[in-house]
């Protein structure tokens, strides 16, 4: 296997995601990492994304709205995506391995892992309701 070697604008990108819980896209990213490093491309930050996924230190959300949102927790958990503001976040919920034995049973297939997202209203677009006449 060929070794990778260091970069600093790489590193910068994984610290950017490590330190955000809103799940950016890679234009957030981008904007982000300009402040460290003002003649980084887009390109570059989009290679370093994908590059950070396959090697497993990331996760890519494709959430449905055309936009992939980047994630630095790897470990399985599920996501909630308001439809009305389109944040994504974590849901507190723990792992459920049943979920892919299901699957296994009722298809016959071998699951090694599964993805959940939820879709609905978050807590601060249902605060913005408006009130009835």
């Amino acid at each position: 296997m060929k070794t990778l070697k260091y970069s600093r604008q790489r590193e910068s990108i994984k610290k950017c995601l490590m330190a955000r819980h809103d799940h950016p896209t890679a234009d957030v990213v981008y904007a982000s990492i300009r402040e460290e490093f003002p003649n980084v491309s887009l390109g570059t930050v989009y290679r370093n994304l994908n590059l950070l996924v396959e090697l497993g230190e990331i996760q890519k959300l494709t959430c449905g709205d055309g936009k992939d949102r980047f994630d630095a927790v790897v470990a399985p958990h599920y996501h909630f995506l308001c439809r009305k503001c389109g944040a994504v976040m974590d849901l507190p919920l723990k792992p459920m391995p049943e979920t892919e034995r299901y699957a296994e049973e009722a298809a016959g297939v071998k699951v090694d892992s599964h993805m959940i997202y939820m879709y609905g209203t978050c807590t601060e677009c249902l605060g913005k309701a408006e009130p009835d006449h």
